[in-house]
């Protein structure tokens, strides 16, 4: 019932981008954090994998390496799939027993992408490759890899809500959207995406440095 990537941009910058049948997805299953990486807990979701794995990723440790020591020690591991992408770009899926459906996992240069309750095993392996296909911002490639998913089959029954956040090193995603329930909730997600690009960076120096920061564009803004 989920689809999801992880990715970089070699610079610096890490996201995830994710969609499901069910309602808030990215609420429970997309985790990153600065200096850590990113992890996308799926399937029958526990959140706080996510946590977990992110602390062991800022404490220095692989993502393979992480993602095996979480899978040793969880009770029901078998029921989760989870995702791994640390800073240095290596990644890490695992699938237990009781993943549902047909299930699927992909690798690019810089992404790595996992999938439940598929129409087809090779709609991750598409995800990436379309986002090594794809130039541009982060956010624009794992919007991209999105779409590449549902026009590769997608999920065996209809998306309902979409995800996709992007670190870049200021201690807070800069990019942090979510479609929480909507018909289609991919191209809903990429309408969000060309309103809020634009103005990303100017948030950003409102948030570092508010003194040097433009006009706020809002009524009453005598600036």
């Amino acid at each position: 019932m989920t689809f999801s990537i992880a990715g970089t941009d070699g610079g610096g910058r890490y996201g995830i981008a994710v969609t499901s049948s069910s309602p808030a997805v990215a609420a429970r299953c997309a985790h990153l954090r600065d200096r850590a990486g990113v992890v996308s807990s799926q399937n029958i979701t526990d959140p706080r994998l996510g946590t977990t794995l992110l602390d062991a990723l800022e404490a220095g440790v692989p993502a393979a390496e992480a993602l095996a020591r979480l899978t040793a020690q969880t009770p029901d591991i078998e029921y989760r799939q989870i995702i791994v992408l640390d800073i240095a770009g290596t990644s890490a899926v695992f699938s237990g027993a009781h993943t549902l459906g047909t299930l699927g996992e992909g690798y690019g240069d810089g992404s790595v992408a996992a999938g439940n309750m598929l129409a087809n095993d090779s709609v991750p392996q598409e995800m990436c490759d379309a986002f090594t296909a794809t130039t541009g911002e982060l956010e624009v490639r794992l919007l991209a890899a999105l779409r590449a998913g549902l026009v590769a089959g997608g999920e065996s029954g209809p998306l309902h809500s979409a995800g996709l956040s992007v670190t870049s090193g200021h201690g807070w995603p800069d990019t942090d959207l979510r479609v929480d329930w909507h018909d289609d909730p991919i191209d809903a997600l990429g309408e969000l995406l060309g309103v809020w690009l634009p103005q990303r960076d100017a948030y950003v120096v409102r948030g570092l440095d508010p003194a040097v920061s433009v006009g706020y564009g809002v009524p009453g803004d005598d600036r």
